[in-house]
């Protein structure tokens, strides 16, 4: 297939800094034409990351303040398809180019809207939403993790953007679902709030079971419960924590002297391929091993080796064994084993070694381009990209101000076609069967189940991951899905699958190419059975080309190791740290996937042809660091905050203590002048800039945080309390059992779910970060318990009774992995 997936799309980027240009270049990299709209004076974002962003894309100059601007900018988007900012709720309206507006010069224009918070929250909706402020106020950098809690570090700053990490991939989806249904429901309006996006990318962390069950906390939970309960201070040291740390999650120090991760909990043959692999077969043999499944109370020992955590009796005699095995050798070696044995583990990496990894190079997942501003340029490759897209690899680097082939594209006619008025579901219809497990590959039939999706989720008889990642992970992210339960081993349940691909529009699996084409959805096969079929597929580190770690299998901590993110939030090889947050990156890649099938869908729709859509956890990896995901000859040094101690970037960017608690200041393009225009500042406004974060300290300890805030409203710097994610969801619950939840009454939205069949409440994040003006966002209703719609869908393939009976006595088929929904 020559043909590019968006080559017929044409996107106006008003975006600046990062959220709304990230959006631009997901779809330049699919093949659409971007033109890129800078104010006079060039982008905003004044860094080597502007010119990565803007790959792919042509520029133009225009002041909007203007008549003449105003009058190209409205014939440009006649003849468009996508309009893109990221302003604060109303600058576009007040430029004469709201909503209402664009559908007035075009009825067929989907526009996107990407603010720091909704344009519906009256208290937050003009808040200058630099990043770090929707972070601070979402509660990002408040109780960032176990390992800082127990040390009592709080608040912890990191520089990873995640709002504009999860906004983007939530814009790039939605763009492309609205363009699908333009026929239906016309042009239409998006609103991706970033601060919403954010809630739903963490939504792990705020994730609260009634009465949670002991045996689901590790042993860093145990010893927050315990000092919490006794008085007793959050003091450890790091080297402390590493009592509390699970075997099988953790970093190890090789012969070579670097760190090597290993995930490998919760899947039952994982540990006992990494103990084999280490050469400890005998101590694998000696451990405990039975069905995660049943109710503590029933185990014969403290732990199992097919459940996370490893019991206390164990833990240590387990991290010994394997920290004298990881001495004898380096890291390269043991890399090379680890992928051989298909066991979860990577060396540690900086962000900047990743950049010159050679699997990232030759795989794509990093690539380089010549820059005329900086030559030879390693970026950030695809985040969401299509098997048998030959030129996904061929990023031409932006072209400069002026350089889009304005007269040409006033010369066209202006765009036309059917204008729907409908407001259906964007994937109203679209059948789709879900193979995936654990977060990031059932979180992709849990988001498209909001646009009205029917989503099938098929796991195996026998579970192969315990009830901690299937159960309580899967609360999330096998919402509004059905459930059956196959034995794919088995003449029957290979009939029934084959059914199901029959009645199946998308497939979605997260595996390794070997995994999938085990399976039989390798591309030639899919085509044989349907020729519109479109698998979704996701992995580790994959990427648009084959490289030699395509095959390595690996999980969120994974790609975090390798990309850098580690070493970062950690400070160094000595003191690696997974991010704070559970599913930082998984959750991500399966948004990513959601872009990736939104475009094979409009490729689809012009070709007739489906094939396989991609997304993977080491590309997700590269963009949650996107502002810092380049490397060149030349480049300033990779000296972003990092390590535990770290509050901000200088003291115009940084979290303070004010008399009354942690708030965070971001003045970044005022700086002094900021200071200036406040009274009780403006004395320190010519101390030199390296200098000034201790007396600001000093100064804003002396206020309340209300009295900062109140003292930069109005101006484009600004001040906000640290928030916390738990209060910000607190704050924001609604119950199911009352009436018709409303996702849109403010910028963050969560639900109760006091009539869930687990038979305990559950808060989860509400659906909330795509906000569209001409479409029906569901709620998905609660994840059912596994197999419960076994014996339903079997009769609706056309099985009888009597043949299901036999399935389930034979255990091809089954309707229950356990007794209870959450095993105790």
């Amino acid at each position: 297939m020559n043909t590019r997936p968006l080559e017929h799309i044409r996107v106006l980027d008003f975006g600046q800094y990062l959220a709304g240009p990230l959006v631009g270049m997901m779809l330049a990299d699919m093949g659409a034409e971007v033109i890129r709209i800078d104010p006079p004076g060039g982008p905003r974002l004044k860094e080597p990351a502007t010119d990565m962003l803007s790959r792919g894309k042509t520029a133009v100059t225009l002041d909007l303040k203007t008549r003449e601007g105003l009058a190209t900018a409205k014939n440009l988007i006649a003849r468009s398809d996508v309009v893109i900012e990221n302003f604060r709720p109303g600058v576009m309206e007040r430029l004469g180019l709201g909503p209402q507006n664009l559908r007035a010069i075009n009825p067929r224009i989907v526009s996107l809207s990407l603010p720091g918070f909704a344009s519906t929250d009256p208290a937050l909706a003009d808040l200058p939403a630099w990043e770090a402020i929707i972070a601070a106020r979402t509660g990002q950098f408040t109780d960032m993790g176990l390992n800082r809690r127990l040390m009592g570090l709080n608040p912890s700053f990191t520089p990873l953007t995640l709002a504009s990490a999860y906004g983007s991939a939530f814009g790039a989806m939605a763009v492309q679902f609205a363009l699908l249904a333009r026929d239906d429901n016309g042009g239409g309006h998006i609103e991706v709030p970033l601060a919403s996006a954010l809630l739903e990318g963490l939504v792990y962390n705020c994730e609260q079971i009634e009465d949670y069950p002991d045996r689901y906390k590790s042993p860093r939970e145990v010893e927050l419960d315990r000092r919490s309960a006794e008085g007793l201070p959050m003091d450890l040291s790091f080297a402390e924590l590493e009592e509390f740390l699970d075997p099988f999650y953790r970093t190890y120090t090789c012969a070579d002297g670097r760190g090597f991760y290993v995930v490998a909990g919760s899947v039952k043959t994982h540990p006992r391929r990494v103990l084999e692999t280490l050469g400890l077969s005998q101590l694998a043999d000696e451990l405990p091993d039975f069905d995660a499944y049943m109710d503590k109370a029933e185990w014969p020992d403290e732990w199992s080796l097919r459940n996370y955590p490893v019991g206390d009796k164990d833990r240590e005699r387990v991290s010994s064994a394997m920290k004298a095995a990881f001495l004898t050798r380096p890291s390269d070696e043991w890399e090379a084993l680890f992928g051989a044995a298909k066991a979860p583990a990577t060396a540690q990496r900086f962000s900047q070694e990743w950049l010159t990894d050679p699997h990232a190079l030759a795989s794509g997942l990093v690539v380089e381009v010549d820059d005329p501003r900086h030559g030879k340029m390693r970026q950030m490759g695809n985040v969401a990209w299509l098997t048998g897209d030959a030129r996904a690899l061929d990023k031409r680097p932006g072209r400069g101000p002026d350089s889009a082939p304005i007269g040409d594209i006033l010369a066209e006619p202006k765009r036309s076609g059917v204008v729907g008025t409908g407001n259906k579901g964007w994937l109203d219809g679209l059948k789709v069967l879900d193979l995936t497990n654990v977060i990031a590959g059932p979180t992709i039939g849990s988001t498209l189940a909001r646009f009205g999706a029917k989503v099938t989720s098929v796991q195996p008889v026998d579970p192969s991951v315990d009830p901690w990642n299937t159960v309580v992970f899967g609360l999330h992210a096998h919402r509004g899905k059905d459930s059956i339960l196959l034995n794919l081993r088995s003449e029957d349940g290979q009939d029934a699958l084959h059914r199901l691909i029959a009645d199946s529009d998308v497939i979605t699996m997260n595996g390794t190419d070997e995994q999938r084409d085990a399976l039989g959805l390798d591309e030639e096969r899919l085509a044989a059975i349907n020729p519109r079929l479109i698998l979704v597929q996701l992995d580790a580190f994959g990427g648009p080309v084959r490289g030699p770690k395509s095959d390595h299998l690996g999980y969120d901590d994974l790609a975090q190791a390798a990309t850098g993110v580690m070493l970062r939030f950690g400070g160094g090889m000595q003191t690696p740290e997974e991010h704070a947050h559970f599913g930082t990156i998984d959750v991500l890649t399966g948004y990513c996937a959601c872009v990736a099938l939104g475009a094979a869908l409009l490729r689809l729709e012009r070709t007739g042809k489906g094939g396989i859509a991609r997304a993977a956890l080491a590309a997700a990896g590269n963009l949650i660091q996107a502002q810092l995901m380049y490397d060149f000859d030349g480049r300033a040094p990779f000296d972003e905050p990092s390590g535990r101690e770290a509050l901000g970037w200088g003291p115009f960017y940084h979290c303070y203590r004010a008399a009354d608690g942690w708030m965070f200041f971001a003045a970044p393009t005022e700086k002094q002048g900021a200071l200036r225009a406040v009274a009780e500042l403006k004395d320190l406004a010519d101390l030199p800039e390296e200098s000034l974060t201790g007396p600001l300290e000093e100064r804003f300890a002396t206020r309340l945080a209300a009295y900062w805030v109140d003292a930069f409203a109005g101006s484009s710097s600004t001040v906000i309390p640290l928030g916390s994610l738990h209060d910000t969801r607190d704050a924001a619950l609604q119950l199911e059992s009352s009436d018709e939840v409303d996702l849109n009454r403010g910028t963050f939205s969560a639900i109760r779910h006091d009539l869930h069949p687990m038979g305990r409440w559950c808060d989860l994040v509400a659906p909330n970060a795509v906000r569209p003006s001409k479409a029906k966002i569901t709620v998905p209703r609660p994840m059912p318990k596994y197999g419960a719609d076994t014996r339903r869908i079997l009769l609706e393939l056309g099985f009888s009774e009597e043949r299901i009976a036999t399935m389930i006595e034979t255990g091809a088929a089954s309707q229950s992995w356990s007794e209870k929904y959450l095993p105790e």
